[in-house]
């Protein structure tokens, strides 16, 4: 098997046997063994009978239908895991992104080496308030805390070496950041190819602008997660460190002052400096038991997914 196309879907009835037929002319006479898996996350219309239907009459296509709505990264995790080619490509099924540009990306990524290519819609048909401009800020917020110079982190169409889609765990929303977690498991080789963006030709998207808010959230959580994930101690004991410096300097202050400069009866416990010392003395320690805890907890739950072995030789 060279190639395993993942398809995830939701409510999508109305473009799935257009679709179908148009991966099957793609792929006509181009010598490339492929498979079709159709990701079917709780859609509650026709979907799921016309991927059997395509299914029965097509031995290289295959479904599998969720209880309810997951979301795309678990469609796309099971899809993951049950793709068998030595390439893998995601597609959208919404008809606008379009599956000729997957021999052409797979061609680029064997002649660069990459370990994977991501499409980008540089012209796009959506609206710019609603959906390009929120778009073009993500995109960039995504360069900055990764590094990785592409263009488009969401786009759809995506190819892969399989070693790299078995080696990341998608869960959330993260798979609008496979490209950073692709890269935090050493897989950084990864291009960019432009592809032709289709108007959206049956129903309506899925995705609110909401998802570009919990995109920013989620981009903190990968680049902290990468940077402190296997040293939390790192993170928590520095701020705990410098919280109780700060604090242990106020109380000498507070102590020198009352001591040999203001010896009148005034309270110590009325000065906003006494608070500042205390809270930042509380909140030092809270910091270096949230540090040891999530030490604690790093070294009982160690699993597979710890690091990732590229190659091996005996």
């Amino acid at each position: 098997m060279n190639l395993s196309i993942i398809i995830p879907l939701l409510n999508e009835s109305d473009s799935l046997r257009e679709l179908n037929s148009w991966i099957s002319k793609s792929f006509k006479n181009r010598g490339l063994e492929y498979e079709v898996i159709y990701i079917d996350d709780g859609s509650n219309d026709s979907s799921w009978a016309i991927i059997e239907e395509i299914a029965n009459s097509n031995k290289n296509v295959k479904g599998i239908s969720f209880t309810r709505n997951y979301g795309k990264s678990q469609a796309l995790r099971v899809g993951f895991s049950e793709a068998l080619g030595e390439y893998v490509a995601t597609l959208d099924a919404d008809l606008q992104d379009s599956p000729e540009e997957i021999p052409i990306m797979i061609d680029k990524l064997i002649k660069h080496n990459l370990d994977m290519i991501s499409g980008w819609k540089k012209k796009r048909y959506d609206s710019f308030f609603l959906k390009r401009l929120p778009s073009s800020l993500f995109n960039l917020v995504a360069r900055l805390f990764s590094g990785i110079k592409l263009n488009d982190f969401n786009c759809g169409i995506k190819v892969y070496k399989n070693e790299v889609i078995k080696s990341i765990n998608l869960y959330a929303d993260m798979h609008r950041f496979i490209p950073i977690l692709a890269k935090n498991e050493g897989y950084d080789k990864i291009g960019e190819h432009i592809v032709k963006h289709q108007p959206r030709k049956y129903g309506k998207s899925k995705f609110g602008n909401e998802r570009f808010i919990r995109g920013f959230l989620d981009i903190i959580t990968l680049w902290f997660t990468n940077r402190f994930g296997r040293r939390p101690m790192h993170f928590f004991g520095s701020l705990g460190t410098l919280m109780i410096f700060v604090g242990i300097l106020f109380t000498v202050y507070l102590g020198y002052n009352k001591l040999f400069i203001d010896t009148t009866s005034r309270l110590i416990t009325t000065r906003p400096e006494f608070y500042i010392a205390l809270i930042t003395m509380v909140l030092g320690t809270q910091f270096f038991i949230a540090g040891f805890i999530a030490e604690i907890i790093l070294k009982f739950n160690l699993n597979k997914n710890a690091y990732s072995i590229k190659n091996k030789t005996f």
